[in-house]
């Protein structure tokens, strides 16, 4: 996923509690619509497009040049508290996450990630076979404030396996999460959740965990703050407080076996969803099904219908 394809899905940042979307800060868009027109569209030009077009990803042209505004942020406080699945309880870890991040301050940003690794050479020695639960921090204040704001979360929590939560650059801040580095296939998909079921997400995170069939990657993700703020555009579901999603890679085998899983997983949390996340829905073909609430498909369909009657661009989630 690039940076324009990340933006015009909503765009969930490190950072996103106190800045919100990276959706919310683009200044203007050039498009080539349907028509073959090139468009520069902004708030002030052509603003029902430009709304339409974040939040509602690709379905209405080719983005060719982005100018986003920037925030001042050169340094923070943030890292992984990472403990051995095996040996703690993931789910007394999800409940002293979810029961210390309601406490927070919106200039705090944090997930809980749950990931059962493979034994297989391609790994680093220390993740090969083993199954990591972990809470990732990012805050913008002092490093002493972010101490005293920890603390809780340690002293619930225990000793960590790992622990890398300090002051840092900015330019190291893709180490809180420490995502690969190289492409590689998978199937994911998410569920927004208007609050935690936290007795279903425990099931959805033991489900997919060591006993699973194939290799899971759950993360769970506190809203709320800066997120829930009202915007021009259609990334939906603000009021929602958390997002609970699930990659699977994927082999020879194809998309089947973690699509059926993804289906049983998220059927433990059904009762508090109300949709789904364009951002983190990969190898979905067109199911638009819970991207948008009504309304916001009502609009994005309006849009459609104007700028790309024929369904041009119909490859992704279209929603015509």
């Amino acid at each position: 996923m690039g940076a324009v394809s990340y933006t015009l899905g909503g765009g969930l940042g490190i950072l996103a509690r106190e800045f919100g979307y990276a959706a919310d800060h683009v200044r203007s868009l050039d498009i080539v619509t349907a028509d073959g027109r090139l468009r520069t569209v902004s708030a002030d030009a052509e603003p029902g497009l430009f709304a339409g077009l974040l939040g509602g990803g690709a379905d209405l042209g080719v983005v060719t040049a982005m100018e986003t505004a920037l925030v001042p942020v050169a340094r923070l406080y943030g890292g992984a508290l990472a403990y051995d699945g095996t040996e703690v309880d993931p789910a007394a870890v999800l409940r002293a996450y979810t029961d210390w991040a309601r406490t927070v301050p919106d200039t705090l940003t944090s997930s809980l990630g749950a990931i059962a690794y493979p034994d297989i050479p391609v790994l680093p020695p220390q993740l090969r076979g083993q199954y990591v639960v972990s809470v990732r921090i990012a805050f913008t204040g002092s490093a002493a404030e972010g101490e005293r704001l920890v603390a809780p979360l340690r002293a619930a929590l225990g000793p960590a396996a790992s622990d890398t939560v300090r002051e840092m650059p900015y330019s190291e801040s893709h180490t809180i999460h420490s995502d690969p580095d190289f492409p590689h296939a998978y199937y994911g998909d998410s569920v927004v959740l208007s609050e935690l079921d936290e007795a279903g997400v425990a099931e959805l995170i033991r489900m997919s965990g060591p006993g699973a069939r194939g290799m899971h990657v759950v993360q769970v993700n506190q809203l709320g703050g800066a997120l829930a703020r009202p915007a021009a555009n259609c990334v939906p579901y603000r009021d929602a407080g958390w997002l609970v999603r699930i990659l699977s890679p994927l082999d020879a085998s194809g998309t089947e076996a973690a699509r059926a899983h993804h289906t049983l997983a998220f059927k433990q949390v059904e009762g508090r969803a109300v949709g789904r996340s364009l951002n983190f829905s990969f190898g979905g073909g067109d199911r638009t099904e819970g991207l948008y609430d009504a309304e916001t498909r009502k609009r994005l369909a309006v849009l459609k219908a104007a700028y790309d009657p024929a369904n041009l661009f119909r490859r992704d989630f279209t929603m015509r």
